[in-house]
């Protein structure tokens, strides 16, 4: 981008800043101009009174000097979210996807920062918190949403309100809590495209007087395969979910609160498959290297798509966790919050990363984890001062259970292939601490500021033990060793502790009740840790200058993110409008970097950091209510993402692709950091009288051209695309029943939403795309 262009989007973003200082003025004339003017009564949602919880206390959305979307309960019925993925589009610069060749992960990017290899050895630099309780893994992330009150997405680092340490942002999943007074239940089946079965249930009452309720929800979400193999005529990419939440609320007095929450969710479903976007290869020992399938093997793609996995290998997940909140107010200005949790994970995936009859990238990994956190935060509230002071502890033991199988990999002829498999066991466990607090001190009435502190130190132990099992030595008598329960990282250290302190700074003004200006600094750090995929001394040997190192573990990110922006609700709440402009300094990024092609034995597969980056842009959001029956909504990202430095080249300057191919200049950008996005939704009420009410909506995005991959191997491109949705939904009078037909991908987009990129075996890079066109009816009941 020029620097002309850059300048001119940094002057449009200033004059849209300084405008929401002059719409407060606008919105008062509007109303004085029509004193007389009368119009129906809202709900506090409608009003633009919107309660999120970010800053870990109740506070008006229009409050709250941080960039944070809030997408309500019904909101996501109208967005036909079925999952956590369901919110993709409706976030400024978010990125939120169906992640890698399982159907269980969540690939999370936000402002260009996410987590770009789904192994369990790497943090997640967006943090999913599930009623106050972090998620430790991005496996079992993509969490259903059949008993949300809301999802709360803040960008930008959030360590010092946050238990786990949150480098890009997070998003907080809300559950609906038990009434205390009231029997509230709700229900819907819908049968839709592909054999698609999705019946949710939700029940809440009160037991005790006013003092304890219980409520219960359910899911069931089945769906028939999108890929078929054409050879076999065999399904892949299904769904197949059933879960569960009981939440039980007590509250014997006034003033003390407790919640016992347990969830459950299990999946059961066929591979998910990709499709090959590069020319598979095979090494001969007697030929060099050998083509096995050509990009794009059946074509272009139709959700077709092959696969050497045998009939029952497929994915299997069980999550389940406990937790108990206790909310207690210590008389005076004091209050106490205590989240103690415990959760417990289990997968077993087939995958097959090469996404063809070939056996070059097929894997099984099985994962156990189960965590156990403890958070406490003591907050105090006064007419001049509020603050929030938090301890937490976190302990996570993973063990995973992995084969590879490439027995099409290495060969001595065309006819003569080696059997190649290696099996791969490790434990990491981790303890991590934080101490983090954060005050607001209103200067005036009007003018605010917030200063906050973290203190990180996590510990990380980690031990691999890698077998390999191959004919390659027996054959013409060729000899070759292998790696044979070594210890990762093949030296004696496997042992790292890293800390780091982290600041924030707010200064908010509200010219008025209803708007709010703001600016913010805020530093952020995601632990470093062992590379997980390491197979010899050649993955953790750093080359830089010439001089080679051997560095066991790579070390933590840390960015500085700098934010100003604007927020408010007019003419009495029809009009909401929020934007922001920020600036990232992102420095040691973690990277699983390519190496060229395979020419060795199981390939090259170093994590490094890779680089710095620098990351600018624009976020707007908007909320218009022209009559009581109308709603508009519509969101703007702008993201200028670049690297300011590449390391690959210096780690493999032979590579058959590089960012950096000189040494010197860089060619890529980072991933998933489309330039432009985009989205608009309309829906409109039609009254019927007596006969109820016909409602139509409509919401489309756009998503720019980006990469899947950190070095932007061509196959790995997203291109671009619009997606179209809608819906029509009667409700019979008074609300309680309803029917909902909705449509996704109307104009039937094909676009790529992630990609596997193992290029140094076999030339692996695989994409994996977005549903195609489906529908849906909907039959429930709410009261």
């Amino acid at each position: 981008m020029s620097r002309h262009r850059s300048a001119h989007i940094l002057l449009n973003a200033g004059v849209a800043l300084a405008a929401f200082a002059a719409m407060p003025a606008f919105a008062q004339a509007s109303q004085a101009a029509d004193p007389q003017r009368a119009e129906p009564q809202m709900s506090e949602e409608e009003a633009g009174d919107i309660v999120v919880i970010a800053r870990k206390r109740e506070e008006r959305l229009v409050d709250v000097p941080i960039a944070v979307s809030a997408i309500s309960a019904e909101q996501l019925g109208k967005m036909q979210a079925t999952d956590l993925s369901g919110i993709q589009g409706s976030v400024p610069n978010v990125n939120l996807v169906q992640g890698r060749g399982t159907s269980t992960n969540a690939n999370i990017f936000i402002r260009g920062i996410g987590q770009p290899d789904a192994l369990q050895t790497f943090d997640p630099a967006v943090g999913i918190y599930v009623d106050g309780v972090y998620i430790s893994r991005i496996q079992g992330a993509l969490f259903n949403l059949f008993d949300v009150e809301r999802v709360e997405v803040l960008r930008g680092p959030q360590g010092t309100l946050y238990g786990k340490n949150t480098i890009g942002g997070a998003v907080n999943v809300v559950s609906r809590k038990p009434n205390l007074s009231e029997v509230k239940a709700a229900g819907s089946v819908t049968y839709g495209s592909y054999n698609q079965w999705l019946v949710n249930g939700y029940a809440s009452a009160p037991l005790v007087g006013d003092k304890v309720a219980l409520s219960l929800a359910a899911v069931y979400d089945k769906r028939d395969g999108l890929v078929t193999d054409p050879t076999t005529g065999r399904k892949y990419n299904d769904r197949d979910t059933l879960a569960g939440r009981g939440i039980l609320r007590i509250a014997p007095t006034d003033g003390v609160e407790f919640l016992i929450n347990a969830d459950y969710t299990r999946m059961k479903t066929a591979p998910t498959l990709g499709y090959a976007t590069a020319p598979l290869i095979a090494t001969s020992f007697t030929a060099g290297t050998r083509v096995l399938s050509p990009a794009n093997p059946l074509g272009p793609y139709d959700y077709k798509a092959r696969t050497s996995l045998a009939p029952g290998q497929g994915q299997d997940l069980d999550h389940w966790g406990v937790s108990l909140t206790a909310n207690i107010d210590l008389g005076g200005p004091f209050s106490l919050t205590s989240i103690s949790a415990y959760r417990k994970l289990k997968t077993d995936a087939f995958i097959d990363i090469d996404a063809t009859q070939f056996e070059l990238g097929d894997v099984f990994v099985g994962v156990r984890q189960h965590q156990l956190s403890q958070e406490l935060q003591l907050k105090y509230s006064s007419d001049r001062l509020n603050g929030v002071f938090g301890l937490y502890y976190l302990y996570e033991k993973v063990t995973s259970h992995q084969e590879a199988y490439a027995d099409d990999l290495f060969e001595l002829t065309p006819a003569t292939h080696y059997t190649f498999t290696r099996f791969i066991d490790d434990d990491q466990r981790l303890k991590s601490y934080a101490a983090f607090g954060q005050l607001t001190y209103e200067l005036t009435d009007r003018l605010s500021l917030t200063g906050g502190l973290r203190y990180t130190r996590e510990e990380k132990q980690y031990n691999r033990f890698t077998t390999t099992v191959s004919n390659l030595g027996a054959l013409n008598g060729l000899v070759f060793r292998f790696p044979d329960n070594l210890p990762a990282p093949f030296n004696a250290r496997n042992e790292v502790t890293f800390d780091a302190w982290t600041p924030s700074a707010t200064l908010s003004f509200k010219p008025t009740r209803d708007t709010l200006l703001y600016a913010s600094a805020s530093r952020g750090f995601k632990s470093g840790g062992f590379n997980g995929r390491v197979n010899s001394l050649n993955d953790v040997t750093e080359v830089v200058n010439g001089v080679a190192t051997i560095r066991p573990y790579f070390k933590p990110e840390s960015v500085w993110s700098y934010e100003a922006g604007a927020k408010g609700n007019f003419l009495g709440g029809r009009v909401s409008l929020a934007a922001n402009a920020f600036y990232t300094d992102y420095k040691d990024f973690q990277a699983r970097v390519g190496a060229g092609n395979n020419t060795g034995l199981g390939g090259a597969l170093p994590v490094l950091n890779a680089g710095k980056l620098r990351i600018w842009g624009i976020e707007a959001e908007a909320t218009v209510r022209p009559t009581t029956h109308w709603t508009l909504r519509s969101t703007f990202g702008y993201l200028n993402a670049k690297y300011l430095e590449f390391n690959d080249a210096r780690r493999a300057p032979a590579a058959a692709f590089s960012c950096n191919p000189t040494g010197s200049k860089i060619v890529c950008q980072p991933a998933f950091a489309p330039p432009l996005t985009f989205s608009a939704s309309t829906d409109y009420v039609v009254p019927l009288g007596g006969a109820g009410t016909l409602t139509f909506g409509a919401d489309g995005r756009f998503v720019d051209k980006h990469f899947l991959s950190v070095d932007n191997r061509p196959g790995l491109t997203e291109r671009g695309y619009w997606l179209l949705n809608g819906f029509v939904q009667y409700d019979a009078p008074g609300g309680k029943y309803y029917v909902r037909g909705g449509v996704k991908n109307l104009t039937q987009s094909l676009y790529k939403t992630d990609g596997q990129e193992f290029s140094s075996i076999g030339n692996i890079q695989t994409a994996y795309y977005g549903d195609p066109r489906t529908w849906s009816v909907t039959a429930g009941f709410r009261f």
